[in-house]
């Protein structure tokens, strides 16, 4: 198994990609952390994956950060693979959006993997390695909205190339995915308002449908894996296809383009 005695740290593991992420790292051996705010949830996810450890951990606070660092090194020895993964995304329109909604998604978008990452760091360093993958999203690159939670996730693509140049010596790969619309309990308030929205936003994707968790998780954990050995600094879209162009813009603007099979 390719993650056999490793250890797995997720944070915002308690529903949606983190959950799906230390499922399936778990399945590959490795012991994981499900670190979240939500207990009830994240021990219902550990209820599924023998020793997994679950740790309370609100990252928009310094302390606690330092704290599941901490509680992780003592019960397993240290961390190799850290993966930030909590997300704040506020909905609110820009002019209308609060202090308090920007410096949450900003806590939770870009400080809390800047910290984790500083905590996590020494001890890799004294392990010969490790690997710090951070979740950033097409939002970072191209305008979706959300403008707080968007300036946040193109921070950690910053944030990832910083680390991987200073400490690639030391043996740490720092490595960022910007995931696109993806099916998750985050998603249920817009779905309530509109039972449709998965499907009207497939319509944008060129493979023709959102993404599932388990398309981000897949992405991790090669990029975590020794597969991935020489990859470090490096952004992985992963997103269907959206950042590629967009045909509905192009058949609108170039009369004549015909999809490929069409008759002449």
């Amino acid at each position: 198994m390719r993650f056999s005695g490793k250890t797995v740290l997720v944070t915002g593991a308690a529903s949606g990609i983190g959950a799906e992420t230390v499922r399936r790292f778990a399945a590959e051996g490795a012991n994981v952390v499900i670190a979240d705010i939500n207990m009830p949830a994240a021990e219902r996810v550990a209820a599924e994956i023998p020793g997994a450890l679950v740790i309370e951990a609100d990252v928009t606070d310094r302390e606690a950060i330092r704290n599941m660092i901490a509680v992780t090194t003592e019960h397993f020895g240290g961390v190799d693979v850290l993966i930030n993964n909590a997300l704040s995304c506020s909905e609110t329109p820009f002019l209308e959006i609060t202090p308090a909604e920007v410096e949450r998604d900003f806590a939770v978008g870009i400080l809390a993997p800047l910290y984790a990452s500083q905590d996590v760091i020494p001890g890799m360093i004294e392990r010969g390695g490790g690997v710090i993958l951070n979740v950033a999203s097409v939002n970072a690159i191209s305008f979706y909205g959300n403008e707080a939670y968007s300036a946040a996730k193109a921070g950690v693509i910053s944030l990832t190339k910083s680390i991987a140049i200073q400490y690639g010596g030391k043996g740490i790969r720092c490595n960022v995915v910007a995931p696109g619309t993806v099916a998750t309990e985050q998603w249920e308030p817009r779905k309530a308002l509109d039972p449709q929205v998965f499907e009207k936003a497939a319509k944008w994707y060129p493979m023709g449908r959102v993404g599932q968790p388990g398309d981000i998780a897949e992405s991790l954990m090669f990029l975590a894996s020794d597969a991935a050995s020489w990859i470090t600094g490096v952004l992985l879209p992963v997103e269907g296809g959206l950042l590629a162009g967009n045909l509905a813009m192009a058949r609108s603007i170039v009369v004549s383009q015909r999809e490929p099979g069409d008759d002449a």
